[in-house]
């Protein structure tokens, strides 16, 4: 018996709002999300991420799928990770605290989420990641356990009708008083009418200029042939393993191996329909009935399209950003650009697996061959990438020359007195010689004749000195 997979629902609102606003050209209706993880599970608990004071329209709808909405108060510096912060913690303290929660369900594109769901799968959790194909990170769509793409859920929204101003005043008056119709077909209520009109309101039109205001068009379905390389790989992993390749066994093995895998992309309704499509284009051979289908490969290669990469497009879509380069230094529609990329290039983006241009570019971006910012008047706006503006070449210092390499130079070294040296001191300065002193003249002899007056001085004067006692 199949084990019982109990859902803990996490929707970063701010993020799947502006992504399919600027995206899809729709309001971002959490009943579809709901219903869509419903089909895989039970949801035990659901939160919800955002400013609820500006959000007055979207604080209905939570309440009315019983969403708790935290409350999330930015920060004078604009902390605009602060709602990823809060939900990374939540969902990890979940897991760690209520361990019959099985599966995580992020209702978010943004790639800020890629360690929170590495984590979650390494204890063992499954992780769904519910978003578009146009916004969400490829790196994220191919980590997780299964994408659901918002795109094949709008696939399935009733289509809208056309409703006068009046009537939708009348509704909306009905509702407050509490006539409201039965919820039993929930595919038939006309609250999800008044949901798909929002988008065609006069007051929500933008203008055409700016890369459209109306609604995007539900893209054309795929071709068959390029899920075949998915399908055969598939089932030669389940031949491999000895295991009968059913319907239910074969799906969760290619969503095993490509977890952004839908069979809506290929216009089908579910699984088994799918499979008959295969069954009907001769691509798969097909045995039993009642649900119990055997799928067996048919040997011959149906896989014409298997040669085709979507890195394969990345070359001619560097070539149209080098032919619009001024142009893009603002940002361009997604709309311009792809009307360039078909006047200029050959290629089909549906030949390699994108249903819309814009999933290329999504693709592209992760690449950093663009880089795409959502706007609520232009749509997504797209610029180059990163790759196109290259870091700057730090500027590397000569080295500086070796020890032994220096030469140096001659100088006369000072000369301290009282101090050792192993260099030759300067000559010590010349002493100023004296001048020469002057002669004195010779003094008189005591004997001898010439001169005897000064023996008789001398003798004069000694006798001075001592005199007689007797005098």
């Amino acid at each position: 018996m199949q084990e019982k997979v109990n859902i803990a629902v996490f929707v970063d609102y701010d993020n799947i709002e502006i992504g399919l606003k600027s995206t899809l050209r729709r309001e971002f209706d959490v009943s579809l999300a709901l219903d869509a993880l419903k089909e895989r599970g039970d949801l035990v608990a659901k939160f919800a991420y955002a400013n609820w004071g500006r959000q007055d329209g979207a604080t209905r709808q939570m309440a009315e799928n019983a969403v708790q909405m935290v409350q999330r108060v930015p920060s004078p510096r604009g902390d605009k990770n602060g709602a990823d912060i809060n939900l990374a913690l939540d969902a990890l303290e979940m897991a760690f605290t209520h361990t019959h929660v099985t599966a995580f369900a992020i209702i978010s594109g943004d790639s800020d989420f890629i360690p929170l769901v590495n984590k979650l799968k390494e204890y063992g959790k499954i992780v769904y990641i519910v978003g578009g194909k146009a916004f969400t990170s490829t790196i994220l769509q191919q980590n997780c356990n299964e994408f659901i793409s918002f795109e094949s859920l709008l696939q399935d929204a009733p289509a809208a009708s056309p409703t006068l101003p009046g009537e939708q005043r009348s509704f909306r008056k009905d509702r407050e008083r509490g006539d409201r119709p039965d919820r039993g077909d929930r595919g038939d209520r006309p609250e999800r009418q008044d949901r798909g009109d929002r988008g065609d309101r006069p007051e929500r039109t933008q203008p055409q200029g700016g890369g459209g205001g109306e609604r995007r068009q539900r893209p054309d379905p795929l071709d068959l042939t390029q899920a075949m390389p998915l399908v055969e790989r598939a089932l030669q992993v389940l031949e491999r393993r000895g295991v009968q390749p059913q319907l239910g066994l074969l799906k969760s093995t290619m969503l095993q191996l490509d977890s952004a895998f839908s069979e809506r992309a290929y216009g089908a309704g579910s699984f088994s329909d799918f499979v008959e499509k295969l069954k009907k284009a001769e691509l798969v051979n097909v045995t039993g009935s009642g649900g119990r289908y055997v799928i067996e490969r048919k040997g011959g290669g149906a896989a014409t399209q298997s040669n085709l990469r979507p890195e394969d497009l990345l070359t001619p879509l560097r070539d149209v950003l080098e032919n619009h380069r001024i142009e893009l230094e603002n940002g361009v529609t997604v709309d311009d650009l792809a009307a360039w990329f078909k006047e200029e290039q050959t290629f089909d983006t549906t030949d390699y697996g994108f249903q819309a241009f814009s999933e290329f570019l999504n693709y592209a971006q992760d690449k950093t061959v663009v880089r795409m910012e959502p706007t609520e008047e232009q749509g997504m706006l797209v610029y180059m990438g990163a790759e196109f503006y290259p870091p700057a070449i730090p500027m590397v210092a000569e080295p500086e020359p070796a020890e032994e390499d220096i030469e140096e130079e001659d100088e006369p070294q000072p000369y301290v007195e009282g101090q050792p040296t192993i260099f030759e001191p300067n000559p010590p300065p010349v002493k100023a010689k004296r001048a020469p002193a002057r002669k004195r003249a010779p003094k008189p002899s005591g004997g001898g004749g010439g001169n005897t007056g000064g023996g008789a001085g001398g003798a004069q004067r000694r006798s001075r000195r001592k005199k007689p006692a007797g005098n």
